[in-house]
This record gives C-alpha cells, structure tokens and sequence, in this order.
C-alpha cells in the first residue's frame, strides 16, 4: 500500500484532480490528515473515498499501546500499516513538548549501547509514516495543526536517520511546509551516529536544524569498541562535516556523549573531550546511559556524571547534563518494541 502523508499539499491537489474532485477536496483531504484522521474518517464523497482506500493505507500509523512515567513522559508502541512495530516518546518541558521519533524499523547501525539495533534494520519508513507518528501522538494528546500538542521533534528514535535519507529529507519538508503542522526547523533536531557523506550534503539542502552528532568517545580507538561506524569514519572526519554544516547554516551543531562505566567517563576522557572541541561553535549533551539487559554497560552514577559536567565547563566547553526521563518505562531507543516483540514470540 501506498502511504497518502507522503505526499505534499500540492502533490494531493494534483491527485484530488486526476480523481475528478473539485479543488476543495484537496484542502480537505490535506486537512484532515493533518488532523491526524484515518482516509475513512475524511468527510468525502464515497466514491473519492473508495478510490483513495484502494491505493493508500487508511491508517499508516496507529496507537497501540502508551506507557506513561512517574515524570509524565509517555512512549507510545505503533503499529504500522503492515503489522511492524516502531515506537517514540512524548517528553514534556517548561518550552513545550518535544517527541522522539523513528526513521526506521529496527537500526543496523550496530551501537553497543543501544536496543534499536538488536534485530537488526527490518525496513526504512516512509516520509509519511514519519509524519504519521507526529500526527497520531498530537491528535492522541487533543492538539490540532494551529493549537500543537507536540511543539519540537528529534529525530532519535529508532534508526539511523541518515541511513534512510531521501525519506528523512521529505519528511523534513513536509513537517516544516506552512499550511500543515509547520514545525519550524529550529524546532528539530536530528541525531545521527556520523554518516559523513549524508552530513556533508544534508548541509546543502537549506533545513536549518539542529545537527546531533553521537560522539561518546574521544578517540578513533575507543569509538570503535562501542560504535561499528568508527570503523568507516574518523572523528576527524566527522568534525569536518560539522564545520562545513556550521559553514552552511550557521547553526551551531550538538554531540551527544553517553557516560559509560569504566570506558569514557573519568576525569582524563572529560579533559580529552574539552581539548577536541575546544574553539568549536558546539554544544555537548552529556547522557546518563540508560542500561539494555542484553548489553554489559553500565551507565555512571550521579556524582561522577556532574563531576564529569563539572570538569567540561570549567575547560570552557558548553555543555548540559540530560535530565533521565521515562526510565521507569524502558526510555531507552528500541526497549520497548524489543520487549513487545519477546512477548509475543515467547507465546
């Protein structure tokens, strides 16, 4: 099945068109998905309807369960159109509420320390999946597309965002086109474990968003005994790719570093890490792991993480510790589907 919220406002004009519609059953098939709503739930003559159900899926994406923490994050498990199972996280700040959302079914990225990657990558979504998953979170919290429930978006679910890239790149498109949910790109971040070719030409196509890079080593070396990836791309070269983003967009860019026990978080690697990106217009995001019981690593406890802050700041280096949240619900990429799917074989 084809998915309908791949397509632009235009691109839906010229199909309402070519099904005989009048020109405003364009605008209300576009506002209604916005709205969130399924192709059925669309306020259409039969026969439009009838045509668009035996193309498109009617619901590319639903709400299968939500899980809801202590601290009022809440992650959603979805159901795609064909049975995959993909999830994200709905996390709420004094500037707004920002969800996590997934790129792929699965990841084959291979990083250590995350759940995304044990089954390996099952397929790529879709711009519109992606779109999907915003949609049905903002209808599901009773936002409209004027009156948002979801304000920001990272892209940080599961998958490599840069691994699926043409779609990731419409569906920035989409979200950021005005007359439909119009997230401004400053408003979204995008992570990426340092595809440097896709990072080097993601700066070209003119979405100023916020560039996350996962760094969480300070050398080649050790990089690659948690990150596959290292093996392909050198810290060097993924520093150049973010000067070149920072050259083209004049947004400063983010790495995200995962304090691991007895691998990156003693005082030597926070002096490391303030000595390689010192001068650099970045930002570093300190993360407390959190752990996956089929990995060995450990995240550090409290005291170390803000000694580690500590030493960053004083070296001159801006930086922030994330605030754990969801952890008492799986908060970590890919737990809660991992779990979902043993369930489910185990019966």
């Amino acid at each position: 099945m084809k998915i309908l919220q791949d397509l632009s406002y235009q691109e839906i004009c010229s199909l309402a068109e070519r099904m005989g519609g009048k020109p405003f059953r364009a605008r209300q098939i576009y506002e209604g998905l916005m709205q969130g709503k399924s192709i059925s739930a669309l306020p259409l003559p039969q026969a439009m309807r009838s045509a668009l159900l035996s193309e498109y899926a009617d619901e590319p994406v639903k709400i299968k369960e939500v899980f809801t923490a202590k601290d009022g994050t809440k992650k959603y498990l979805f159901e795609l159109w064909d049975g995959n199972l993909i999830e994200g996280v709905l996390m709420s700040y004094q500037y707004g509420n920002t969800q996590c959302v997934s790129t792929q079914v699965g990841c084959r990225m291979g990083c250590k320390f995350c759940a995304s990657t044990l089954g390996g990558r099952v397929r790529d979504l879709t711009a519109g999946e992606m779109l999907s998953e915003i949609l049905a979170v903002n209808r599901s919290e009773g936002g409209t597309p004027k009156e948002r429930k979801v304000t920001n978006v990272v892209l940080m679910g599961s998958g490599e965002p840069f691994d699926n890239y043409d779609e990731v790149v419409k569906f920035l498109r989409n979200l950021t086109a005005e007359g439909g949910i119009h997230i401004s790109a400053r408003n979204i971040s995008l992570s990426t474990c340092g595809l440097v070719p896709q990072m080097r030409r993601f700066a070209e196509e003119g979405i100023p968003l916020n560039l996350t890079v996962s760094l969480h080593a300070t050398s080649d070396e050790e990089r690659r005994r948690t990150m596959p990836i290292a093996n392909r791309y050198s810290i060097a070269e993924i520093l150049d790719a973010c000067s070149y983003y920072f050259e083209k967009t004049g947004r400063r860019y983010i790495f995200e570093y995962s304090l691991i026990e007895g691998e990156n978080a003693d005082m030597v690697h926070a002096e490391k890490l303030a000595s390689l990106l010192r001068g650099r217009p970045c930002h570093v995001n300190l993360i407390r792991l959190n752990p996956v019981k089929e990995r060995n690593l450990k995240g550090t406890d409290e005291r170390t993480a803000q000694m580690f802050l500590r030493t960053l700041t004083s070296l001159g280096i801006s930086a922030t510790l994330r605030r754990s949240m969801g952890s008492d619900i799986g908060g970590a990429c890919g737990q809660l589907r991992a779990r979902y799917v043993s369930r489910i074989s185990s019966h």
